[in-house]
């Protein structure tokens, strides 16, 4: 069946890039889990697509790329226009502070239901105190009819700071999947990997791009307080850090120069981070801001304890003291003396990760997350007359 021929409603999804990240993994998840027969999906780039886009199961899903040039193009507020014009969606979805701009060409272009998501702060703007942003969300929002904020503070944030109805505002949280992250009980090899993850060694890791808010240096420093006020642990203990970025380098740089860097393993960017996460024993996200994380929930469904910094949605995810320890941000001490913690507490960290695993199960399948959105796409059809 051609598109123009097919009933089904089409959703465009409209995000900055589809590229390994959080946000554009919870996308990908929600398009192949959402019922075939009910709506078709078209993912538009402001910037660009990569290989991520291999993730989507379904080949009915047609990705653009508007390719925006850097600061103000306003030609790709023009190319959006011409583009919704010609796919005619029933509905624009676009995610975070990047992209909420295109609700106003989507609202031109005749789109019925326009819904916009939070899923995080940005790097420009990474606690949402920037007035100008506030400002820009309150007089879009007056063209928009829902929005869907992954966690209870940027639910907050968009009542209290930007103004917006809460009867607009609709939360859901992520959802991991559990049939792709889940626990085992001894570790396997890891391809082009240095470690042999031996069940007698414990390994730390993190797992996101590296740079800005996500801030892997923290954990980098924590990594040297905690060895060097424990130095017998260098015989056991090693750190992983995945993801690519600016922090790399910087990171690697410090590693050299404290003469760690045997002991820890910066591969950049890879495509097996489920069998990664299944290896690990401990997980860090030292990031300065946050909304809901999926590598928090991945890590919680791979059965490992979590430490987290106190911002965002972390809290949310992480119980404090039942499924994982929160520090506050920057204190990379207070980082180390958790990780020293579960370091030196084996039943701790069973106990803790086997009781993060068990929360995932309850409140945070990829299923009740995708009810949920179905739910929203539906009620804003409805309210539309179709």
């Amino acid at each position: 069946m051609t598109a123009k021929n097919d009933a089904r409603p089409l959703i465009a999804h409209i995000i900055y890039s589809l590229g390994v990240g959080g946000l554009e993994n919870g996308v990908v998840n929600l398009i192949n889990r959402m019922p075939e027969d009910q709506y078709r999906h078209a993912i538009i780039c402001i910037k660009h697509s990569t290989d991520f886009s291999n993730r989507l199961q379904r080949a009915d899903v047609e990705i653009y790329e508007l390719n925006k040039k850097e600061g103000h193009d306003w030609r790709s507020f023009i190319t959006m226009y011409r583009l919704l014009r010609r796919l005619q969606p029933a509905i624009v979805h676009t995610r975070n502070l990047a992209t909420i701009e295109y609700q106003l060409p989507a609202f031109l272009a005749g789109v019925k239901c326009r819904i916009h998501g939070e899923h995080g702060w940005d790097v420009f703007d990474p606690d949402g105190a920037n007035k100008k942003y506030q400002l820009l969300r309150r007089l879009l929002g007056l063209l928009i009819q829902r929005f869907i904020p992954l966690s209870e503070h940027l639910q907050a944030y968009l009542e209290s700071k930007v103004g917006i109805d809460p009867n607009k505002i609709f939360r859901i949280c992520n959802g991991v999947d559990t049939e792709k992250f889940y626990p085992v009980e001894h570790k396997s090899p890891l391809k082009d990997c240095p470690f042999a993850f031996k069940d007698s060694y414990l390994y730390i890791g993190t797992v996101g791009r590296m740079h800005g808010v996500k801030d892997q240096m923290t954990l980098v420093k924590a990594f040297v307080e905690l060895l060097e006020t424990q130095p017998e642990l260098t015989q056991t203990v090693r750190l992983v850090i995945i993801g690519d970025g600016p922090l790399r380098e910087q990171a690697i740089r410090m590693l050299t120069e404290k003469k760690l860097d045997h002991l820890t393993w910066l591969p950049g960017a890879r495509d097996d981070i489920a069998g990664i996460m299944r290896n690990l024993d401990i997980f860090v996200l030292p990031s300065q801001a946050e909304g809901i994380s999926n590598t928090i929930l991945e890590a919680m469904a791979s059965g490992l304890p979590v430490i987290a910094t106190n911002v965002g949605g972390n809290a949310e995810l992480v119980n404090d003291g039942v499924t994982g320890s929160l520090v506050e941000k920057e204190d990379y001490r207070a980082m180390a003396a958790s990780i020293a913690d579960y370091s030196n507490d084996p039943e701790k960290r069973r106990l803790h990760g086997h009781q993060g695993h068990q929360r995932v199960l309850r409140k945070f399948s990829i299923a009740v997350m995708v009810d949920k959105y179905l739910e929203v796409y539906n009620s804003c059809q409805q309210k539309a007359g179709k």
